[in-house]
């Protein structure tokens, strides 16, 4: 029984981690970070990464425990959830695409009015969602959720008490890229940052789109379900 049950921790901390962790992906967002972060000293870095990363492990756990029955409550179908959490991706990569170049006499005046409110300001929107917690990455909670469910209570709580460990270390992943983005990139020079944080927020923007499209073609699809079922009652 006590295998069992071990085997049971074991399978749902690795399901959980390797099904969070590629939806978060901390390294390609490493690059976005330290752009909505320039001007920012080391300290309010560290302060806003830890922030960013508790607000993660927050969100997925809600959306893996109860994400499920929050979203029935209020009647809002995933697609839809797909659809708007995509266009906020889309607006935030777009602002990283078309920004200007960032001088060095910018980013010490920003240095010094970097305050503990920017930082609150931040740490939600847009750094954990919908750039690192997006619709993607809540999906992927609800899916792990939906594997906690077992007609042993034992069972279930044991898978519970696994996935929940899992999330905390996706979060502290998450922590550890932002936390040293600006050591990973250092090597690259400004030149070589500056073109990572570009084709990073590139890839940010093709993905809120692509997570815009997921969202219309799982509702057309079920249009065309519904449609082809009242065809058929109808005959």
């Amino acid at each position: 029984m006590e295998t069992s049950l071990f085997f049971d921790f074991s399978r749902s901390f690795l399901f959980t981690i390797a099904t969070l962790l590629p939806m978060l992906n901390p390294p390609a967002a490493a690059p976005i970070f330290l752009t909505l972060t320039e001007g920012a000293s080391t300290s309010a870095r560290t302060r806003l990464s830890k922030k960013v990363a508790i607000n993660i492990f927050i969100m997925l756990t809600v959306a893996m425990i109860a994400g499920n029955v929050v979203l029935n409550f209020f009647g809002i179908s995933l697609p839809i959830i797909r659809i708007g959490g995509g266009l906020l991706v889309i607006a935030t990569a777009w602002r990283l695409v078309s920004a200007s170049d960032f001088d060095a006499e910018q980013a010490q005046d920003m240095a010094e009015s970097y305050s503990w409110e920017h930082v609150r300001a931040k740490a939600f929107y847009p750094l954990t969602f919908p750039m690192l917690c997006g619709p993607g990455s809540l999906s992927a909670a609800l899916t792990v959720g939906a594997t906690l469910h077992h007609s042993s209570a034992v069972v279930g709580a044991t898978k519970l008490a696994g996935a929940i460990p899992a999330v905390a270390a996706a979060a502290f992943v998450v922590y550890l890229c932002l936390r040293f983005a600006s050591q990973f990139l250092h090597r690259l020079g400004q030149n070589g940052t500056a073109v990572v944080m570009r084709l990073s927020a590139f890839i940010l923007l093709c993905l809120g789109v692509q997570i815009v499209w997921d969202g219309f073609h799982e509702i057309v699809l079920d249009l065309l379900v519904e449609a082809a079922h009242r065809s058929a009652t109808a005959q």
